[in-house]
């Protein structure tokens, strides 16, 4: 081991340091003192090495890029504004300094992206990576998945699937560039933050961020809902992108429905309202379930525990 807790700290401190006016003690005390609304919206998401990220795969910038992205999908998803984030890390001792901020500098380029700070954190030892990361965020009036209403429309901010074609062409030895373009997906997505704050604003009555693939996040606000989610499949082939990632599934000998509908970690974002921007791929009905989201074979979707 190259080096010890305090070099760590001061490292990463460093990296993070930052004004926003809303910090009144940051790193380097007990804990963090800051300024919330009135509503605060808190989300944890944590990746463990082996099961959320590889590092034959994916090198340390882009690993803090992805953790802190899926921390800060889930709080525009809620129709907030994110704030702040608390870091924590167990480290192998394995490491270098060099990955360890090449780590930190991901978490602050994602972060940084919404005019997010991190204000604090943990770091720990242990037999294998894993980033925790605590995302706070204010919000007047919280959208949730239950509240979508029968005659909406269901819209999507893009095309899901380039994360999961991504993670199905990433052993390959050589890429071409459609296969390149998915492995970033799956490496370092890039959230379009700003649809989902178009989302919120165009008056979306309930939304989600797609992480856990698509048909399993329409379940989950079609039951929070109380009604049917009725899709329509080839709305989805109106997406600009949709031809490309049709080529690499065909090129793949996969079912691209798979892909888009059963694949995860996109962080598209899923919403119901009347009139909002983005993709409009089906209506709310009356009744229960999700229809028009059929596939070949039955969903491969990811699960914690099988």
């Amino acid at each position: 081991m190259n080096f010890d807790e305090a070099h760590v700290i001061a490292t990463v401190a460093e990296i993070f340091r930052g004004d926003h006016t809303g910090v009144l003690v940051g790193i380097g005390d007990d804990a963090a003192v800051v300024k919330t609304s009135p509503l605060s919206v808190i989300t944890t998401d944590m990746a463990v090495e082996g099961t959320h990220f590889n590092l034959e795969w994916s090198g340390a910038f882009d690993i803090g890029r992805k953790v802190t992205a899926a921390n800060l999908a889930d709080i525009y998803a809620m129709g907030a504004t994110p704030q702040y984030l608390v870091v924590a890390l167990t480290l192998t001792g394995s490491e270098t300094m060099e990955w360890i901020s090449d780590l930190a500098q991901g978490i602050a380029h994602e972060a940084k992206s919404c005019g997010v700070i991190v204000v604090g954190g943990d770091l720990t030892r242990g037999v294998i990576k894993v980033i925790s990361i605590t995302a706070i965020g204010e919000v007047e009036k919280p959208i949730t998945r239950s509240g979508a209403q029968r005659g909406d429309s269901i819209y999507v901010t893009s095309l899901p699937g380039w994360s999961a074609a991504g993670l199905s062409v990433i052993q390959k030895d050589t890429l071409d560039d459609l296969e390149a373009y998915a492995v970033e997906e799956f490496c370092a997505p890039n959230v379009d933050y700003s649809a989902a704050r178009a989302l919120a604003d165009s008056g979306a009555t309930a939304m989600c961020d797609v992480s856990d693939s698509l048909i399993t996040q329409a379940e989950q606000m079609a039951l929070a809902s109380g009604l049917g989610f009725k899709f329509f499949k080839e709305a989805f082939t109106a997406s600009p992108e949709f031809i490309a990632l049709e080529e690499l599934a065909n090129k793949e000998g996969v079912d691209v429905w798979q892909w888009i509908f059963a694949g995860g970690e996109d962080h598209v974002f899923l919403a119901t309202g009347v009139d909002l921007p983005g993709l409009g791929v089906g209506e709310v009905v009356s009744g229960s379930g999700v229809t028009g989201l059929e596939m070949k074979k039955a969903p491969e979707t990811w699960r914690h525990f099988n």
